[in-house]
């Protein structure tokens, strides 16, 4: 599976940018944009400040090259995800699952970005603020289209405030930051998909019962395993 990181895969060593990157984003989300010097990153890359304007023009473009590639890195591996479920001709549980997965992927690797999203978004450009919701409308409507495949009854608009309030679970992380706070990686990534997959299953509408009543909705289908109650838990991304 593809990871939507700004960590590098792999045993390849990151590139100075990366490294850049990665300090960057970390010292934003500490310590807030205006917190943090140039001199300050450079150090922690072990490099002059002066030597970090070989690789980008100040501040602002780090912070604009963060949030709007972590942007295009979910849409594009969400697009990735969701034409090779269809490619595979996957149920649409499958295919939800799929995405789900990624987006955990990014929760847990990048708790940073999420909290340098929050906080500094406003801060960008208005062209590069522009693009950055661009790119997660879009992915927005991977997910709409996915959860309605799972769940016809929903409407597009509850689809897509479903979808958000998923967002709004899964971008918990950061506020998860001690040590004892969450528990080993794979436990962490199951748990959170069982939370997702569990509230867009209580978003879809009940199946009508025996005249016309509504009755009581079958377990939610676990999260990577066909569409039947009973299935076993997901394992966490790879």
């Amino acid at each position: 599976m593809v990871r939507m990181s700004t960590k590098t895969a792999g045993t390849a060593a990151p590139s100075r940018r990366e490294q850049i990157l990665r300090e960057a984003a970390r010292l934003f989300a500490e310590r807030g944009f205006h917190g943090v010097g140039v001199d300050e990153i450079g150090a922690a890359v072990g490099i002059s400040g002066p030597g970090l304007y070989r690789h980008f023009a100040g501040k602002d473009a780090m912070l604009a090259e963060l949030l709007v590639g972590i942007s295009r890195r979910l849409y594009d591996g969400g697009r990735r995800r969701a034409e090779e479920s269809a490619a595979a001709d996957l149920p649409p549980g499958a295919a939800l699952d799929a995405l789900i997965e990624g987006h955990i992927d990014f929760a847990l690797d990048d708790r940073e970005l999420i909290t340098l999203h929050d906080r500094e978004l406003d801060r960008l450009r208005e062209a590069d603020r522009k693009q950055v919701r661009k790119l997660q409308r879009q992915y927005v409507e991977l997910w709409v289209s996915a959860v309605r495949a799972l769940y016809p009854g929903l409407t597009e608009l509850e689809a897509r405030v479903s979808v958000h309030t998923v967002f709004g679970l899964l971008n918990s992380t950061p506020h998860l930051s001690g040590p004892s706070a969450l528990p080993d990686r794979e436990t962490t990534a199951a748990l959170l998909h069982r939370l997702a997959r569990g509230a867009l299953s209580s978003a879809a509408p009940p199946p009508e019962g025996p005249g016309g009543g509504s009755a009581v909705r079958a377990e939610y289908p676990a999260a990577g395993h066909g569409e039947g109650p009973g299935a076993p838990a997901p394992g966490a991304p790879v």
